[in-house]
């Protein structure tokens, strides 16, 4: 965090640079103004003057516009479970008009549970091969699968390969057997029973993901695992939406059951069997259309997607990869933190913006009675000391209105 710079930092920073030079410059001038028409005193009189111009022009309110309203903003983000990693997140979070979600971990609570299982032949042989393989991936579907095979026997497997966003293979006997969506076996030209596809249909209309096993013929079970929807996912999304931010869902579940998550959600958009990298190709193509993109993920799949986008958002009980490629952490996994992070980007960059308001406005009215503008008209001259004073209160001022953000809802 201490590392980054919000872009308007680095605005400010420019700005900077000119305005030294601009008001050293300013400080020589009034000396000169004054010696040539001061009289007597003028040498005096300019020197007191360039040093007043000097002191009242340090640009501390300045310098401290910005950080502190960030470092205020962020403080106010963890107090609220939003873990914030750098300044850039924090500003452009607030011009976010389209979020894209994964679905399981994101929108789902990510605790799958096998709810039925249909075999071709209930094979005590073909249960342990199913049980073996899927306990070597790490896949929290896997998981579920496994820990509902619990009793079934160990079988050992070779030439296990994890197959990016469709499942995974092995090999026992001679025999390759895949585990995974229904792509997998389409890829691999695997038959597939009627009434295992009647039954996958028929899960699929009821939001369940499902889950094929096969051998390197045909398929030999069908499963199904339910993740339930988050109690918040509903509320958030339409909060999200009434803020009239564009939603899409990504998942490499299939058809039926994303149509059916999207229906219960609210969700209008949605891709079902996308794989890791098409998502984001996806958010590439958003960002063409002119679109400022963030993504929510949880898994190591969606640790590609979270670093294209332009905001990244990781679930907090997520995986260790997305949490560290992410730039803001929802630490309990809650969507409404998103349009929370969301109002807390627009209320950080609406005082750094008065704060910048304040600190020229400032140095707009002080730096031409510190020369002695009126003088002529009414014979005010501005001592160094006040001068001093005066910066300072600035300061305060500018920091003052950056501690008002603790107390913004």
């Amino acid at each position: 965090m201490q590392g980054s710079k919000a872009p308007v930092q680095k605005l400010v920073d420019r700005i900077a640079g000119i305005f030294v030079p601009v008001v050293i410059g300013i400080a020589i001038l009034t000396f000169f103004v004054w010696m040539i028409f001061g009289g007597d005193n003028g040498v005096v009189q300019g020197l007191l003057a360039a040093v007043t111009v000097l002191v009242i022009a340090c640009p501390c309110a300045l310098g401290l516009a910005t950080p502190t309203a960030i470092m205020v903003g962020v403080g106010k983000g963890a107090e609220n479970g939003i873990l914030i990693k750098d300044a850039e997140s924090l500003e452009i979070a607030k011009e976010v008009n389209a979020i894209v979600l994964d679905k399981t971990g994101t929108i789902t609570e990510g605790k799958p549970q096998v709810t039925g299982i249909l075999w071709l032949n209930n094979e005590e042989t073909t249960r342990g091969i199913l049980s073996s393989i899927e306990n070597h991936s790490e896949h929290p579907l896997a998981e579920a699968v496994v820990k509902h095979l619990e009793d079934a026997e160990t079988i050992p497997i070779s030439d296990f390969e994890s197959i990016t966003g469709k499942g995974a293979k092995a090999s026992y006997d001679g025999d390759t057997y895949f585990v995974g969506n229904k792509k997998l076996l389409s890829d691999n030209n695997i038959s597939v029973a009627g009434e295992l596809l009647k039954q996958a249909d028929e899960w699929g209309k009821q939001s369940k993901t499902v889950i094929w096993f096969s051998d390197s013929k045909q398929a030999l079970s069908v499963i199904a695992v339910s993740d339930k929807i988050k109690e918040t996912s509903v509320a958030a999304i339409r909060q999200l939406q009434e803020m009239g931010i564009d939603l899409y869902m990504l998942t490499g579940d299939n058809e039926s059951t994303a149509k059916a998550i999207a229906q219960q959600t609210g969700i209008k958009h949605y891709k079902a069997e996308v794989l890791p990298q098409h998502k984001a190709d996806f958010i590439k193509e958003l960002q063409k259309q002119g679109k400022v993109v963030a993504m929510v993920g949880d898994g190591i799949n969606d640790s590609t997607a979270l670093a294209t986008s332009d905001v990244s958002i990781a679930m907090g009980k997520g995986s260790d990869i997305a949490m560290d490629v992410a730039k803001m952490t929802i630490i309990s996994s809650d969507l409404t933190k998103i349009a929370a992070a969301i109002r807390l980007s627009k209320q950080t960059v609406a005082t750094i913006r008065q704060n910048l308001f304040w600190a020229f406005i400032y140095n707009l009215i002080g730096i031409p009675i510190a020369a002695g503008i009126l003088y002529p008209i009414n014979g005010f001259l501005l001592s160094p000391m006040i001068a001093g004073a005066a910066m300072a209160l600035s300061s305060v001022s500018v920091v003052s209105n950056s501690l008002r953000l603790k107390w913004k809802k």
